[in-house]
């Protein structure tokens, strides 16, 4: 079995920056990490590898500091990377980053794609689904839990708001994985002297030839109108009233001050 799992390196949600021109992400000079729910999907191809026999590459587009990110997936037991890199892929949305990804794909010969929910930076939980919309693949989202059968067939728990799903999908697909899935391992010690001597892929637009009028900036129907941090909100008031009434009372009474009752 031939997985892929798309990986993406996010910036430390702690410490974002926003271009006030362009108002897309700063990500020079701000640290980066994998994705957490990539990483989750990462863990669940691994755990496929060991039990099955998978080989497992790693797929990310992004800017070349992005390598670390590839690097630090074989570490923890992939086989294969790929970056796919080119400034006429900068500035995408979710659905340019997904056409760029899907000639990237096209190239590659995978049973199952994995990939997170979505991305700590984005928060659209867009790309997996565009992929396997553009892909025609059968997807399954929100996973929970998986067990493959060893043929074909994928046992999936989708996670709901208030329950799950039970779901069967047959090989290929692609499914997008929770944070909660699991619980990812650390890069092994063997592997991180051994990592250093293989190569990250790097294709470029000359490699993968996405139509250039659908990928970049150019080719984002999402624009962003405005980008800001979040302000600072002033420190609440605590009270401890002496019983129920008094609690009730006090609710109330501010309840009359909004203007809600």
């Amino acid at each position: 079995m031939n997985i892929t799992v798309l990986v993406k390196q996010v910036p430390n949600t702690a410490e974002i920056r926003i271009d006030p021109v362009k108002n897309t992400l700063i990500r020079d000079g701000v640290p980066s990490i994998i994705n957490p729910d990539d990483k989750a999907g990462l863990e669940e191809a691994l755990r496929l590898k060991e039990q099955f026999g998978a080989t497992v590459t790693v797929l990310s587009m992004g800017p070349p500091q992005a390598e670390i990110a590839l690097r630090e997936a074989m570490a923890m037991g992939a086989d294969r990377a790929i970056l796919v890199s080119d400034r006429k892929f900068g500035g995408a949305d979710t659905l340019a980053t997904s056409t760029t990804l899907v000639a990237a794909l096209k190239q590659l010969s995978s049973d199952l794609i994995i990939a997170g929910r979505q991305a700590i930076d984005g928060d659209t939980a867009q790309v997996g689904p565009q992929v396997a919309e553009m892909l025609d693949l059968p997807q399954v989202s929100y996973v929970k839990k998986l067990q493959f059968d060893g043929k074909k067939t994928l046992k999936i728990e989708r996670a709901i708001e208030d329950g799950h799903y039970l779901l069967e999908v047959d090989l290929p697909c692609l499914i997008t994985v929770l944070t909660e899935a699991n619980k990812p391992r650390y890069m092994h010690v063997n592997h991180l002297v051994e990592v250093f001597k293989k190569e990250v892929e790097i294709w470029d637009f000359a490699k993968i030839q996405p139509d250039e009028s659908q990928i970049g900036l150019a080719g984002s129907p999402t624009k962003v109108k405005k980008s800001y941090t979040k302000g600072v909100k002033q420190s609440g008031k605590i009270v401890q009233p002496a019983n129920a009434e008094e609690a009730a009372d006090l609710i109330v009474e501010k309840l009359k001050e909004l203007f809600i009752i």
